[in-house]
């Protein structure tokens, strides 16, 4: 029995995220599609992220187990001929038996495009949120400095009901402002469910003089959900890299 690991690529937009959901399309159900039928087995691959619905990503890494005699880059031909045209498979490797995606996984790196204006590039539309209003990136930048480190991120969590660990670690925030756009970069230890885009959003409300940051410290400390700035649209987010040792 081989395993093996997938670097994939997506648009999420026409997808109700990465897990596999009864009756919606899924990310995670067209490679267990493409991949079953190749190999005439019943394929279940699991990531290293599940990606929101309408969220992308540039290098979602997921794995697999199999005992077909295919070869790396036949699996690869295979499944960029078959998969929709919105997810490509950048690259399949052959990894350790005791390889997990998730698990295994010491960092990975999220970025939230903000288009500067209400009127995106045409070609980008699809992964920026356009916003007018001008925001204040040097004081974002400061507050993004009291998110850094490891801390009990509750009060970021999507899931009021999360019974495992909500304490994360965010390695690094990085704020970048072009003519254009201002991107946001979040790399940290994993992340929960929405966090990033709360994260984000909860920064923007900073940038336009809603928020201090040193109130930052106060919603963490204070576990609240409703503490903590709005959800960021999906559309604006991309998973950039997963990263092992």
């Amino acid at each position: 029995m081989k395993r093996l690991k997938l670097t994939v690529a997506y648009d999420g937009t026409n997808y109700c995220g990465w897990q596999v959901q009864p009756g919606v399309p899924t990310i995670e159900g067209e490679l267990n599609k493409a991949l079953s039928r190749l190999t005439g087995e019943d394929i279940q691959v699991i990531g290293a992220s599940r990606t929101d619905a309408g969220v992308h990503a540039k290098g979602q890494i997921a794995h697999f187990h199999t005992k077909a005699v295919w070869d790396v880059e036949q699996i690869k031909k295979y499944m960029n001929e078959y998969l929709p045209e919105d997810i490509a498979i950048l690259q399949v490797e052959q990894v350790d038996g005791r390889f997990h995606s998730r698990l295994n996984a010491k960092s990975k790196t999220y970025e939230y495009r903000i288009y500067k204006g209400s009127k995106p590039d045409v070609f980008e539309r699809r992964y920026v949120w356009p916003m007018e209003e001008k925001l204040d990136v040097a004081k974002m930048r400061e507050a993004a400095g009291h998110l850094t480190g490891t801390h009990d991120f509750m009060a970021f969590c999507g899931n009021r009901r999360m019974k495992k660990t909500t304490v994360r670690t965010i390695y690094q925030i990085e704020i970048e402002e072009t003519e254009h756009e201002i991107r946001m970069r979040f790399t940290g230890s994993g992340f929960l469910q929405n966090m990033v885009r709360i994260l984000t959003g909860t920064l923007v409300e900073v940038g336009r003089g809603e928020r201090t940051p040193e109130d930052m410290e106060r919603i963490l400390e204070s576990r609240d959900r409703q503490q903590a700035g709005f959800l960021m649209p999906a559309k604006g987010l991309t998973l950039m890299e997963v990263k092992y040792k």
